[in-house]
């Protein structure tokens, strides 16, 4: 069944499963374009519950009209990953943004050791956002410093990583599954994972799988989205 622009301003919660290389703020916009088009009015409230990174896929939250109030709810629930770690090979972003920066030995890593390392992860820890990441510093957000080539202190913060399994070895990838509080950096994961190994390694593949009880198995393509509004 349809809905009418009335269902949308009271507040819908949208599951919509992000595709590569687009940013969280452009489905909005698209969204918010075809809601608007589609029922010709001039505003409409839209936005997404959780930053993804563009070179990541998944779980993306949109709430429109009255239900934009609850976004902090679920942005606060906890958040299932899935993707790959590449080792041996670090980079400024801890993802494929950037080109390697530095190489770094791997022969002595074994599936024991990848294993076991994921301990040193689970439970409360510290962890350092990426400098090319969104939080504000000054007024400006750390990835327009990085970028312009200046470095700054970026303080540690407290996640939660409640279950991290190794899915799959086939080095130097190896593939992961994470469910973590709000507020964790998969990038930095991947970064502390290199060390904690004493090698390096940084984030290549990237999905979001769950929000709280909302699975991207139920979510729908942007285009789907487009066409059910038809």
């Amino acid at each position: 069944m349809s809905k009418t622009v009335d269902d949308y301003k009271n507040g819908q919660v949208l599951l919509i499963d992000k595709p590569l290389n687009w940013t969280s703020f452009q489905v909005v916009n698209k969204l918010r374009w075809h809601i608007r088009k589609h029922f010709d009015i001039k505003k409409i409230k839209v936005g997404h519950a959780g930053t993804l990174d563009p070179l990541a896929t998944g779980l993306l939250i949109i709430c429109t009209g009255k239900q934009t109030k609850n976004i902090e709810t679920y942005q606060g629930q906890l958040k299932e990953y899935t993707g790959t770690f590449v080792l041996g090979a670090t980079t400024p972003s801890y993802d494929l943004e950037t080109e390697v920066d530095e190489t770094y030995p791997t022969d002595h890593i074994t599936e024991d050791l990848i294993h076991d390392t994921t301990k040193q992860f689970t439970g409360k820890i510290q962890q350092k956002p990426p400098i090319f990441s969104a939080i504000k510093k000054d007024g400006k957000r750390l990835y327009e410093l990085a970028r312009e080539g200046k470095t700054t202190e970026i303080k540690s913060r407290e996640i939660e990583i409640f279950e991290f399994e190794i899915t799959k070895i086939s080095m130097p990838n190896v593939e992961f599954r994470v469910v973590c509080s709000k507020g964790t950096y998969i990038r930095s994961l991947a970064h502390d994972f290199g060390q904690a190994l004493s090698s390096g390694a940084h984030l290549s593949v990237l999905r979001r799988t769950k929000i709280g009880d909302y699975s991207v198995a139920n979510a729908q393509s942007i285009e789907g989205f487009v066409e059910a509004l038809v």
